[in-house]
């Protein structure tokens, strides 16, 4: 199917699933800037995985036409529907769709799309592709906090799994651990939280030398997988 046609179905699939008040609270409360249906993530990934059932033989060329298509017109929920759409063909990207991710990244603005785009398609993507690991190198010390927030989240779904590169994310997180920007000061807390749920001695041997420069936001997130006794001591370091 044209990918312009499919585009124009999955925004009808998402209008008719919109709810007016909804739209609004959540405007509200992500302080968007572009319109937003109201529809909830549940219901965008159901319209998102019927295209993937529907249209099993969508090829490389057609998916990033289709991602275009959608998130070309400043609706929250088709962007949605492209972080969603990405993950679930994601075996058909490769390291030169690193430059589209990270338009998208740039584009996204907001914790609601980067965070799935980074942990979910970004960090498939370089967990096969060293040659796209690689550009994380380059993320990490980028203009834009949503890049480098985007860095650190592309390492968590296999770290959170007991795996992972976590001398890379050490070396992201350490360069960016007294930066004042929350988003990310939480995204390193995320990651060492979700580390330490399997690897807490990792998690704590880490951030023990490093404490004292880490922020509250950091620290609380971090410590809440460790032993008592490693809590305390984390805590007393401060």
């Amino acid at each position: 199917m044209d990918p312009s046609t499919l585009a124009r179905e999955i925004d009808e699939a998402l209008r008719a699933e919109g709810v007016p008040e909804r739209a609004e609270q959540e405007r509200r409360y992500l302080k968007s800037e572009i319109e937003h249906y109201g529809v909830s993530v549940p219901k965008v990934r159901a319209v998102a995985t019927r295209v993937r059932r529907n249209h099993p033989d969508l090829d490389h060329d057609g998916l990033v036409a289709l991602a275009d298509e959608l998130w070309d017109v400043p609706v929250h929920e088709r962007r949605m529907a492209v972080v969603e759409l990405l993950d679930l063909y994601s075996g058909l990207l490769g390291t030169t769709d690193m430059g589209l991710l990270e338009r998208l990244l740039r584009e996204s603005r907001t914790w609601a799309l980067v965070d799935g785009l980074s942990a979910s398609v970004v960090g498939a993507l370089v967990e096969r592709d060293e040659v796209a690991a690689a550009v994380l190198d380059r993320w990490a010390t980028g203009d834009d906090f949503w890049i480098r927030r985007s860095a650190l989240l592309a390492l968590l779904v296999p770290l959170r799994q007991g795996g992972g590169d976590f001398e890379r994310f050490g070396r992201y997180a350490d360069a960016m651990l007294e930066e004042k920007e929350f988003f990310i000061r939480k995204a390193i807390g995320w990651v060492l939280r979700d580390t330490a749920r399997k690897r807490p001695d990792l998690v704590y041997e880490w951030l023990l030398p490093r404490v004292h420069r880490a922020s509250g936001v950091t620290v609380r997130e971090a410590v809440k997988p460790l032993s008592e006794d490693q809590r305390a001591a984390i805590l007393a370091a401060r």
